[in-house]
């Protein structure tokens, strides 16, 4: 079973997390992540820094809080009628919005001030439940579906690595060849004979995988040369 986002707070203990998250939000509008103080997002939200510190321990912390609460999705994944359309919009929208720069900052919030991974699991959380969404429509239409964990591995972790470690191929081309490639795997584990569409994709992948692979070979002999 996927992991469930958890619950936000209520009462006052929201109240406070909304006024505190309101204020770091505006500030870092006005003055800058960098210029960001404790005491000044407490001003601004009406709490004592303590209340802050208690809540939070420290700034990265809090700004780890906010990042995290930004990232989770506001709707649920588009219904497109077929799994394999469901899942190229929902990829294609994940890497767009992950890899845009308000995206790249609120991951690296997320990250460094996540010192027990508590925050990274959140934020894994949050696409393997829309990728739920997602799977549960297609078993309603009778469609065969992936394990959540196997598109969790060949199409979210290959988009965060990329943003990560290796900014490159950021585009919708590459959201889609991800899902093909997930797609194509679900059907080799099923036994069944891969469609036109995705066998095609696939080897064109391979043909330029070996390409690729080729000609950093070339690079790598011509540069020892």
């Amino acid at each position: 079973m996927s992991p469930r986002p958890m619950a936000r707070p209520g009462g006052r203990s929201a109240r406070v997390q909304e006024s505190v998250h309101a204020a770091v939000r505006e500030l870092v509008g006005e003055v800058g992540r960098d210029a960001l103080t404790v005491p000044m997002v407490a001003t601004r939200a009406g709490v004592t820094p303590s209340t802050i510190y208690r809540r939070w321990g420290d700034l990265q912390e809090l700004l780890s809080d906010v990042a995290v609460e930004r990232l989770r999705p506001e709707t649920d994944p588009a219904d497109l009628g077929s799994l394999r359309a469901d899942l190229d919009a929902w990829a294609e929208q994940f890497l767009d919005e992950m890899a845009s720069p308000p995206g790249r900052a609120y991951i690296r919030d997320a990250l460094l001030g996540d010192p027990d991974g508590a925050n990274a699991g959140q934020c894994s959380a949050y696409a393997a439940e829309q990728i739920d969404a997602v799977l549960a429509r297609a078993v309603q239409r009778g469609e065969p579906v992936p394990e959540t964990e196997l598109l969790i591995d060949r199409v979210v972790a290959p988009i965060m690595y990329r943003i990560l470690f290796r900014p490159g191929r950021l585009d919708a081309a590459y959201a889609r060849e991800l899902v093909t490639n997930a797609v194509y795997a679900l059907q080799i584990e099923a036994g069944a004979r891969p469609t036109q569409e995705v066998a095609g994709a696939s080897t064109a992948n391979g043909a330029a995988s070996d390409q690729a692979t080729c000609a950093a070979g070339a690079n790598q002999q011509w540069m020892v040369g």
